[in-house]
């Protein structure tokens, strides 16, 4: 029986950094009980991808002009200007690769020139299968710590190989902001490269009144919203237990069976 291929492998480079993990239905035990039970479309939002964390414990602080870091358990902060390599981490990086990319380590952060925005390497590099790109955002309906919001990030991994960098802004100043390496920093997600193809994203249609809707569609309505209140004794999570029946699919690259 041959196995089947990896949607994605992700490559550590650096070895204090987490391994990715499949998000979490209940996004971490954070999800009320009642949306964990009975909203399907919550808690397949929340496991689709995988979680990235950072590969150590820090601590950032903007003044409103320059950026500041430190790694947990440090005394003094440092000032990012503009990059800062993960410590100790270029020798380990020239002992390892090949003669040709000693000095090559990529760097760990970076202060980027719009203000109050940070790239941060998780430790990782990412490769896809054909024609597959990763989604990079937010974690899924897990609250945040507050102080910085992500910015999103569609990459082709599948032809750009090199290190799996988030952007972050941070949204307040003068106050520390830390990145805990046990907590998900962001969220990856498996995109077919025809879901956001200009084809794709264009096929797209309207109806701008009421009137237009069809027979069908108000006959979905009925069984969909309508019949369903109508019965004071229903169970409730129905949308969830349908969808579960139906199952969630197959891997597209599964391998034939010998």
């Amino acid at each position: 029986m041959k196995q089947s291929l990896p949607i994605v492998r992700f490559y550590r480079m650096i070895e204090e950094a987490r391994l990715p993990q499949r998000a979490d239905r209940s996004a971490a035990g954070t999800l009320p009980l009642r949306a964990y039970r009975y909203c399907e479309a919550v808690t397949s939002a929340a496991g689709f991808g995988w979680w990235i964390f950072p590969p150590a414990d820090l601590q950032l602080r903007w003044d409103g002009h320059d950026i500041f870091w430190q790694r947990t358990g440090w005394d003094d902060w440092l000032p990012l200007i503009p990059t800062a390599q993960f410590p100790d981490y270029a020798a380990r990086f020239d002992a390892k690769a090949p003669e040709a990319l000693a000095g090559c380590s990529p760097p760990f952060l970076s202060a980027l020139p719009e203000p109050g925005t940070l790239q941060i390497w998780t430790g990782l590099m990412a490769r896809t299968a054909p024609e597959w790109s990763l989604l990079v955002r937010a974690p899924a309906n897990l609250p945040m710590p507050g102080g910085y919001s992500m910015y999103e990030g569609i990459v082709e991994a599948d032809r750009w190989f090199g290190p799996l960098f988030t952007n972050l802004r941070f949204t307040r100043s003068h106050v520390p902001v830390r990145l805990r390496a046990d907590f998900p920093l962001a969220q990856v997600q498996p995109l077919p490269r025809i879901a956001y193809a200009d084809a794709t994203l264009g096929a797209m249609d309207t109806r701008d009144d009421m009137a237009e809707l069809s027979t069908r569609e108000w006959d979905d309505y009925e069984a969909t919203i309508a019949a369903p209140n109508r019965n004071a004794d229903r169970a409730y999570g129905g949308y969830a237990v349908a969808a579960r029946k139906r199952g969630r699919g197959t891997c597209p690259l599964a391998a034939a069976r010998a």
